[in-house]
C-alpha cells in the first residue's frame, strides 16, 4: 500500500463525514438568508441558531454511521502498520 493510497482514503473518509453536516449548514444559511432579506429580519443570532441545529441533528442522525466510518478507517490504518 502506498502513502498516497492511504491519504487519498483519509480525505475520502473526512469528506464522507464532513460533507453532510457543512452541505446541510450552508444550505440552511441560505434558505435563512433569503427568509432575512424577504422580511427585513437582519438578526444575525437567527441564522446561527438555526444552523447548529441542523448541525445537532444530523449528528444525531448520522453519528452512529460516522463513527462506524472513522472506526473502519482506524482499524484499516492499524492493520497497516
Amino acid at each position: 500500500m502506498d502513502t498516497v493510497d492511504v491519504l487519498r482514503e483519509g480525505v475520502v473518509v473526512a469528506l464522507k463525514l464532513g460533507g453532510p453536516m457543512l452541505i446541510l449548514g450552508m444550505l440552511v444559511g441560505v434558505l435563512v438568508a433569503i427568509f432575512q432579506a424577504v422580511t427585513q429580519i437582519h438578526e444575525q443570532s437567527l441564522a446561527f441558531i438555526v444552523k447548529l441545529l441542523v448541525v445537532i441533528l444530523v449528528l444525531l442522525i448520522g453519528g452512529g454511521w460516522m463513527l462506524e466510518t472513522l472506526q473502519d478507517y482506524a482499524r484499516y490504518l492499524f492493520t497497516l502498520m
